[in-house]
């Protein structure tokens, strides 16, 4: 018969309880009276107990009354007592060990049984909320590829089409439109690709040393036309980042195509970047509807659509993922309260520290 390392490790545990307990009884039984210090042993027991489970402690029980018997009860090195009180005693303390110790099995098994009980909780929530999830995904994705799948068919259908003839400048607007909507839907895309990479936690970055001008650049390179109307200011000596530079160019692009999306198109969204303290601090300004308060951290949350006075517009992924791939990278992302016009979104990276800068 196979022994478990459960019953190996609960062996070798209460024969050094009982071991330490008796070690224990020898260096003060000078001190104190030898009857009384029996009562030692009913930690070791309800440790056992606790650990280990019933069993284990009725042995452990035993072990310590034969063990204080034959080194502590006269006449010692015997199992025989001079005196019918410490039978007493010895019967006191083995009952109250065996009740000790099947308590604590019961409350035991009653954690285990909680336990176990938390978990299938836990399992159901995350099944309900993962069917939640992928409903969602489905009613966002059946109408936010529709509209721009629809946009591309009725440009490629007007270049195709021979019942009229386009000019040059025609051609030029309905490509630039198809463009457009690709790259809307690559950001689609790559938003439910990053969604689900952030909620299994493969999102590990990579990080590197970077400016904060490059990052910018490269998501204003991302938005394509829409990105000209993104005002960018940069103090001067911002120091460098270390920061998965793909993952944070995503959190610029989904936070700057958030402003461009609740703005009206006459109106510029300014970036602003500066050092802060010990981090670098890039705050995104539109002059849009604003957020409420009570919305302030509701519209973090995947799937949640701000409404910003009109009706929801995207999947509710942008900010979800900027703040995600965020934190993923020792930052933080949150909208600042107050603003006189328009939303304020903050992106704060911890700064390098020098001795990052230079690399062997």
């Amino acid at each position: 018969m196979r022994v478990s390392k459960q019953s190996i490790y609960g062996a070798c545990f209460s024969v050094a309880a009982v071991g330490i307990v008796t070690a224990t009884i020898f260096a003060v039984r000078d001190y104190v009276p030898v009857l009384s210090l029996g009562v030692l042993y009913l930690p070791a027991v309800l440790a056992v107990a606790v650990f280990f489970g019933l069993v284990f402690a009725v042995a452990v029980s035993i072990a310590s009354m034969l063990a204080f018997n034959f080194f502590f009860l006269p006449p010692v090195h015997t199992f025989r007592l001079a005196d019918g009180e410490n039978w007493f005693a010895l019967a006191v303390y083995l009952v109250t060990a065996v009740l000790v110790s099947e308590l604590a099995a019961r409350a035991r098994r009653r954690a285990a049984e909680a336990e176990r009980l938390g978990r299938r909780a836990l399992e159901t929530e995350a099944l309900r909320r993962s069917d939640a999830i992928k409903t969602t995904i489905l009613r966002a994705v059946s109408h936010d590829l529709r509209s721009p799948l629809t946009a591309i068919r009725a440009a490629i259908d007007g270049i195709e089409s021979d019942s009229f003839e386009l000019t040059a400048e025609d051609r030029i607007e309905l490509l630039a439109t198809i463009g457009l909507e690709t790259r809307r839907l690559e950001r689609l895309v790559g938003n439910l690709l990053d969604l689900s990479r952030l909620e299994v936690g493969a999102a590990t970055p990579h990080p590197a040393l970077w400016t904060i001008e490059d990052l910018v650049g490269r998501a204003l390179d991302d938005l394509g036309p829409s990105a000209d109307r993104v005002e960018v200011a940069v103090a001067h000596e911002v120091p460098l980042i270390r920061v998965d530079g793909n993952q944070l160019e995503r959190v610029l692009v989904n936070l700057i195509e958030n402003a461009l999306k609740f703005s009206s198109p006459s109106d510029p969204v300014r970036l602003d970047c500066r050092r802060e303290g010990t981090d670098v601090v890039v705050r995104i300004i539109d002059r849009g509807p604003g957020v409420d308060r009570a919305d302030v951290e509701r519209i973090f949350e995947p799937f949640e659509r701000e409404e910003r006075d009109g009706p929801s517009r995207g999947t509710g992924l942008g900010l979800a993922i900027a703040r995600g791939f965020a934190e993923a990278n020792g930052a933080h992302v949150w909208a600042e309260i107050g603003a006189p016009h328009g939303s304020v979104f903050v992106l704060a990276v911890p700064a390098a520290e020098m001795a990052a800068r230079v690399e062997a």
